[in-house]
């Protein structure tokens, strides 16, 4: 999965647990990588997420169903085929 080549998928929680059950199940969901989670401040989280747009378009879904139930989802939202000059603003995956 060629980074430049492949859909980033976020999934953005107000929360901590949310964000962790979104990635749980995004990376089950779908064949995707778990790319980088952002604190946003006030409480926002953000989780990231890459593969090809069906992957991560199945996986933003059922990430943003699985932040709903155990706490507030935000924001969802998919970018096909981001640019590559984006790769120096996303962030890593911690840890």
């Amino acid at each position: 999965m060629a980074g430049e080549h492949t859909a980033l998928g976020m999934v953005e929680t107000k929360g901590l647990i949310g964000s962790i059950e979104a990635a749980d199940a995004m990376v089950k969901a779908a064949n995707v990588r778990l790319v980088g989670k952002v604190h946003v401040g006030g409480g926002l989280v953000t989780v990231l997420v890459r593969g090809d747009v069906g992957a991560v378009k199945a996986a933003t879904d059922a990430g943003a169903a699985a932040a709903e139930k155990v706490g507030e989802l935000v924001a969802v939202h998919v970018i096909p085929r981001p640019h590559s000059d984006i790769e120096f603003i996303l962030p890593k995956l911690e840890g």
